[in-house]
């Protein structure tokens, strides 16, 4: 081989090497371009992908798209599901996003102490899920999979164990499928170490996350949570009524901070005015620190606490007298 023809197959080599690299590895524009969806089909081939990426004008060459997905090896781990693309993506960013199952999911944030009807509402509203689908969910029975919901008593549902969280689903997700993803998560910060603190304690995870519930109702700190914990636990013991306003508004369904004297004589199990101990189930969605609050309460003199004018406030008091007096200067 002649000197020039060497030169000829190096400046030809570099050529496609360039080429290859220009038609990878560079977007189709550098300019912030509109989101494209692109719905990939179960079982569809490199060939036809590569051509409706074309045609929605995603990329510049289909035959690069192809070419790229086989030497790659990626032609074999792509998912279906709907992709949010763009033409400031390269063929290998797609082919990878691809590869990755990086679809378009939706954001759900449950924030701590929402119940399960604030829950469902704010679904709705955001038109991930509608009302009456997730109580439909709602109703199966899911303590095959999760052993801790066995101790739940049959009248109560699931209030008290979707944990609050951020969660990203697909699309595709269904209500029952999120409701399970929501209770694997409680399941997983539950943790042996938890849970072999609830047993030693003669208690129930159910009995930990309806306390939790009330506390991340009534408290604001973590702090004060767990001196609450301790008056309420002390308060079970010594066979004193819990007297909680959240449980009363729970069973009214209201939202006032000072519940009135006719709601705390309301018929209901919930009601801990009326009955003592526990109320039937929890009444919220608690986070971790209740949780936390709840499996270690802080020891105090303490008998009575006052949430005071809503700003995070706690009042503790030792006798009843200076609870009255506390809520007398604060609930004028």
């Amino acid at each position: 081989m002649t000197q020039n023809k060497k030169k000829i197959l190096m400046g030809l080599g570099a050529f496609f090497v360039v080429l290859f690299l220009f038609e990878i590895y560079l977007p189709k524009s550098f300019i912030k371009s509109d989101k494209v969806e692109y719905v990939l089909e179960k079982g569809t081939g490199a060939n036809e992908i590569a051509n409706d990426l074309k045609r929605k004008g995603v990329i510049k060459n289909a035959q690069f798209f192809k070419f790229y997905v086989l030497v790659s090896l990626n032609y074999s781990k792509l998912q279906a599901g709907k992709y949010e693309l763009s033409e400031s993506m390269s063929v290998a960013d797609i082919a990878d996003k691809f590869a990755r199952g990086d679809i378009i999911k939706n954001k759900i944030i449950i924030i701590e102490g929402w119940s399960i009807e604030d829950l469902t509402e704010y679904l709705e509203s955001n038109k991930t899920f509608e009302q009456d689908d997730f109580y439909d969910a709602l109703k199966k029975d899911y303590s095959g999979e999760f052993m801790f919901l066995k101790e739940r008593p049959k009248a109560v549902g699931y209030e008290g164990y979707i944990f609050p969280d951020t969660y990203y689903i697909s699309q595709e997700t269904t209500t029952e499928d999120f409701l399970k993803i929501a209770l694997s998560n409680f399941d997983k910060k539950m943790s042996d170490e938890l849970r072999q603190e609830i047993k030693k304690q003669g208690k129930s995870i159910f009995k930990i996350v309806t306390m939790a519930s009330m506390l991340e109702k009534e408290v604001k700190t973590i702090e004060d949570k767990k001196i609450v914990s301790g008056i309420l636990w002390k308060r079970i013991k010594e066979g004193i009524p819990l007297q909680v306003d959240a449980t009363v508004n729970y069973a009214t369904g209201k939202s006032d901070e000072k519940v009135t004297i006719k709601d705390t004589k309301v018929d209901s199990l919930y009601n801990t005015y009326k009955y003592y101990g526990l109320p039937l189930g929890p009444i919220s969605n608690p986070g971790l620190d209740s949780i936390l609050a709840a499996i270690y309460p802080e020891e105090s003199p303490y008998w009575y606490y006052l949430s005071a004018d809503g700003n995070g406030q706690t009042i503790f008091s030792k006798t009843l007298d200076e609870h009255n007096e506390a809520r007398a200067k604060y609930f004028k």
